[in-house]
């Protein structure tokens, strides 16, 4: 595993292999942030890093997008959320204060997030058990984080996480593979490429 910090790299280890699942997604994936009626961003899928918690796990894909920006598509039970970090955290108000001083959200609470009114759908501490690819980050094995999802009638979600003293607030919405148009998905027995994925 190697750190870039600015021209420089570092090594800070080996990453664990990440374990298999069932996902068509994969590095390299090209997929396009908008819906049937406007073009949108292309981005691609550079790096992943895979959670586990007490009783099961999700994926979170880092996407850099065709302007150099980048999100991240996460993958948990077939659904996909499609985000990007908010600037200075948004607005610190209940749910992301609560999360920045340590303390534990339960589900039904409700959130206010860059004047968005979200309710919390999930909250678990949860550890990295493998990464691949490029990441902004030093997703070491073992890493422990807190993660708390929000969503929005309107099909609009948020994720808070704490991890290591640090909380970050990402804000998106909930997609589906077909409206992301990917190419390059990974063939697997048992699973036929659908008729919208190239």
């Amino acid at each position: 595993m190697l750190v870039r910090d600015g021209e420089r790299l570092r090594r800070v280890g080996e990453a664990a292999t990440v374990p298999d699942d069932v996902s068509p997604l994969q590095i390299g994936v090209r997929c396009r942030d908008g819906d049937a009626k406007e073009e949108g961003q292309g981005f691609e899928l550079v790096g992943r890093v895979r959670w586990r918690w007490t009783d099961g796990g999700w994926s979170e894909w880092l996407a850099l997008f065709d302007d150099g920006s980048h999100g991240w598509l996460s993958e948990a039970g077939g659904r996909h959320m499609l985000t990007r970090a908010v600037p200075g955290g948004g607005t610190r108000t209940g749910v992301v204060r609560s999360v920045m001083a340590g303390n534990r959200v339960e589900p039904g609470a409700d959130g206010q997030i860059g004047g968005i009114k979200y309710v919390v759908n999930d909250a678990r501490e949860a550890w990295c058990v493998g990464s691949e690819g490029e990441l902004p980050f030093a997703a070491v094995p073992g890493t422990r984080t807190y993660s708390v999802d929000l969503v929005n009638p309107e099909g609009l979600c948020a994720s808070v996480q704490r991890e290591n003293g640090r909380t970050e607030v990402f804000t998106g919405r909930y997609v589906t593979l077909a409206e992301l148009r990917p190419t390059g998905l990974r063939r697997f027995e048992g699973w036929p490429l659908p008729k919208w994925a190239a």
